[in-house]
């Protein structure tokens, strides 16, 4: 494993911290997935590719990684966190479907969208059906340390009592002193005994699709129980990094704090991460505000919103653009300046392959190195893609340079610059070419195009001047960039 010095910035010490994993040589990250009720979109693609981004890097930095990310298939409600029907039962009453068909349907369309987008797939992805004993063991530990209480045939966390005892509202900073006197003051609290407490099981009412048989009666886990759960059977009663989006915080992320640490009597997680949101005209883009658009609209331009359909590596290279503790703001002139930029760069990746390399360089290993080394520095500074991009675009204009033969470089120093690309574009940032997988194909139809700019540069000797225009109008027609320089002819793909 490489001796780096890696800063993770901590949501609960809202600090950076040095990283430390729980055991050396190994990490165990868990991140908060979907719930699987419809097409993923865009805010689903910011923690997807954020985390994907940690996952890549301490494995390239050597460590063994255990990605844990759940799918959320039971107890998200409709209204809040307790209360409302199953959204995934709800729709399939309406489509007239078995719940698990619908959560299945649209865990093949996630998983579908995150391949397009280069994520690499989790180490284990667990689904919340699937740990129901889990989690009902969870609720009894939580009972039997006097931190729940049942209800009516449901069981609700005790706030008030664990916030004597250990302090809710850690990670948010939430004063739940002055939440909980408020919360006295309104009347129709139901069940609970104060507005703030939370479900750990629901009761399930007849009409309730999914439910399971339990200590208490048939119910159905609460939405905060299965992270807890999950993560602890996966990943241990510690382990090192837990992520999502920054709306988790609270309540999501909070309650799980107060879960763990009344089940077991300490912290389960030593590092909170969250990405920000992507906003829309400044408000965030979600199902629940009815602003959002799906992976599918932004890759085929069906939305109204978009002035353009937009590739699956042109959304990756929007979100890595910016630091992933920043908001995002969404509009059709960003997407754009994303797509001119991963342009750009994967432009100069294939350009190093037509630079020749002489012996007496002005550049050599030296200068890969150097920028080794930046790159290194900006991820190991809390993962500060957009730092390190900066880097690469830097070293893009000394790329096309060499191309230009306006400098040099020794075919060392070359080879080291292609790996240094390929380390951190394509290994760590995920990047790729929108066709990649077929390379072979690619070279063919490569090989053909210089053919044919040869039978142009003969003309062109030949003072055939028709078959020269021809050649160049026709492959112009065929949507190539054709352009002359002192060298001879380079070519490239038009949008």
């Amino acid at each position: 494993m490489t001796d780096h010095k890696l800063f993770i910035y901590n949501t609960l010490s809202r600090t950076k911290e040095l990283f430390r994993p729980v055991n050396p040589g190994h990490v165990g990250m868990y991140v908060c997935g979907p719930t699987v009720y419809g097409d993923a979109h865009l805010g689903h693609a910011r923690p997807a590719i954020t985390f994907d981004l940690v996952f890549r890097y301490l494995k390239h930095l050597g460590y063994k990684v255990r990605y844990v990310r759940n799918i959320t298939d039971v107890g998200h409600l409709e209204h809040d966190a307790d209360e409302g029907e199953d959204k995934i039962a709800k729709k399939a009453k309406l489509e007239q479907l078995e719940p698990m068909e619908v959560a299945q349907h649209f865990t093949n369309r996630f998983h579908q969208a995150m391949d397009k987008l280069g994520c690499l797939p989790p180490s284990i992805e667990p689904h919340a059906t699937g740990h129901i004993i889990e989690q009902e063991q969870l609720v009894q530990q939580i009972l039997d340390a006097g931190y729940a209480y049942e209800s009516n045939g449901s069981i609700y966390f005790d706030v008030e009592k664990y916030n004597k005892d250990h302090k809710y509202g850690i990670l948010s900073g939430r004063n739940l002193e002055d939440v909980i006197n408020a919360s006295r003051e309104l009347d129709g609290v139901g069940e609970k005994r104060n507005q703030v407490d939370f479900a750990l099981w629901k009761k399930a009412q007849p009409e309730h699709i999914m439910r399971w048989p339990s200590p208490w009666g048939d119910g159905f886990p609460g939405w905060h129980c299965e992270c807890t759960a999950m993560g602890r059977k996966y990943l241990g009663a510690q382990f090192d990094i837990h992520g999502g989006g920054m709306d988790l915080v609270f309540p999501h992320h909070e309650c799980e704090i107060a879960q763990a640490v009344a089940s077991q009597g300490e912290q389960m997680v030593r590092y909170w991460m969250h990405n920000n949101m992507i906003t829309i005209n400044g408000q965030k883009m979600g199902k629940s505000l009815g602003n959002f658009i799906t992976l599918d609209e932004f890759f085929n331009g069906s939305h109204e919103k978009l002035e353009q359909a937009y590739s699956p590596m042109t959304i990756r290279f929007f979100i890595l653009q910016a630091h992933y503790r920043s908001t995002v703001d969404f509009s059709n002139e960003a997407l754009q300046a994303s797509q001119k930029g991963l342009e750009r760069l994967m432009e100069a990746f294939a350009q190093m392959e037509r630079v020749e390399p002489v012996a007496d360089g002005a550049l050599n290993e030296a200068y890969a190195a150097e920028l080794t080394e930046k790159c290194y520095a900006a991820l190991d500074d809390d993962f500060n893609s957009p730092i390190m991009i900066s880097h690469l675009f830097d070293a893009c204009r000394v790329i096309n340079q060499l191309a230009d033969k306006k400098q040099t470089i020794t075919p060392e120093g070359l080879e080291a610059l292609k790996q240094t690309f390929r380390t951190f574009a394509v290994d760590i940032l995920g990047l790729r070419a929108e066709a990649e997988g077929n390379a072979d194909r690619e070279e063919a139809f490569g090989k053909a195009i210089d053919m044919l700019l040869e039978l142009r540069a003969k003309a062109k000797a030949a003072k055939d001047w028709a078959t020269s225009d021809l050649i160049r109008d026709e492959l112009g027609a065929l949507g190539f960039e054709i352009k002359d320089t002192r060298d001879g002819a380079t070519w490239k793909l038009a949008k």
